[in-house]
């Protein structure tokens, strides 16, 4: 599987991470962090970050960073203040975090990254975002016939979302009659994928295909097509595999055509099992583990087993 250059470079960074103090060897505190739980894919991490903790008989504790460096900052530093044995933590800023990171790190704490790098963590979990790109843009480019004018939807400089638009770009290469006419950043939610579809939609009227960034951008971008009345002329395509994307494709007369999976649960089971074989004395020969991304269309979309 494809990663790209940024995350060759995380990869070295993290294997050249320093090692601190001794880390606990059995895993009875867990702390989260997600970056806005306003977002059902935090909502879905949680959920997963439950069912792991029960699972090992830990506790677990869940904070809300609101897309904000400092609040992340402040959470290490109040995890490291009640003595937790594992941060599990999605990023808002993966080189900005390094100095807390290196903080728990010294205090004894595994740390493990999902979703997203972070700069000195243990490990990351996170989505082939590559191929999510690829796999979400090449069949929008599909449906589209090959040709016509294309936008994209994206969102915080984030490596996850970075990789994703790489991996769309990379697609339309091999689409000699597909050209991208937009490019605007959202604030990864429906609210302003919406915003920023409509900006882009009245400087190019005469687009047929949209590709979002992650599922709240990509509806977002579906609300603008309808209310530019362009349903019949407009394919919207995201990220996620989200329970809103999956109601947004049995929706009949729907722009939305198709999501790319991610496992948001699953990375933060695969986070608990790898912090746990860390405090055994068993570290991963790998720092990055790429979670595949599967297609959902219309057609698929009720054996989709979901969040």
């Amino acid at each position: 599987m494809k990663i790209t250059l940024c995350a060759l470079v995380t990869a070295t960074m993290l294997a050249g991470a320093p090692s601190f103090a001794q880390a606990a060897t059995k895993i009875e505190k867990i702390g989260l962090m997600v970056q806005d739980m306003s977002n059902p894919f935090f909502a879905a991490m949680t959920k997963g970050a439950k069912d792991a903790a029960t699972k090992i008989g830990a506790s677990l504790n869940t904070q809300d960073a609101q897309l904000d460096l400092g609040n992340q900052n402040n959470q290490i530093d109040a995890f490291i203040q009640q003595g937790v044995n594992l941060i599990v933590i999605s990023a808002v800023d993966e080189a900005g975090i390094e100095p807390a990171i290196d903080r728990a790190k010294q205090a004894g704490i595994i740390v493990v990254a999902v979703d997203t790098p972070a700069h000195g963590a243990d490990a990351v979990v996170m989505t082939n975002a590559v191929q999510a790109g690829e796999k979400s843009c090449d069949y929008l480019f599909q449906q589209m016939g090959g040709k016509g004018q294309v936008l994209l939807v994206d969102g915080t400089p984030i490596q996850t979302i970075i990789d994703r638009i790489h991996g769309c770009r990379t697609v339309a290469k091999k689409y000699p009659g597909i050209k991208i006419v937009g490019q605007q950043a959202s604030k990864n939610d429906r609210a302003s994928g919406l915003s920023v579809t409509t900006d882009m939609l009245t400087a190019h009227p005469d687009v047929t295909g949209i590709f979002g960034m992650n599922d709240p951008s990509a509806l977002g971008a579906v609300l603008a097509v309808e209310q530019a009345d362009k349903t019949n002329q407009i394919k919207v395509t995201g990220v996620d595999g989200s329970p809103e994307a999956v109601a947004e494709l049995k929706r009949a007369g729907s722009p939305f055509i198709g999501t790319a999976t991610q496992n948001p649960a699953g990375m933060v089971r695969k986070a608990v099992e790898i912090a746990e074989d860390i405090a055994a004395g068993k570290p991963p020969t790998q720092k990055i583990f790429l979670i595949p991304s599967v297609l959902v269309t219309r057609d698929d979309v009720g054996s989709y087993a979901g969040w």
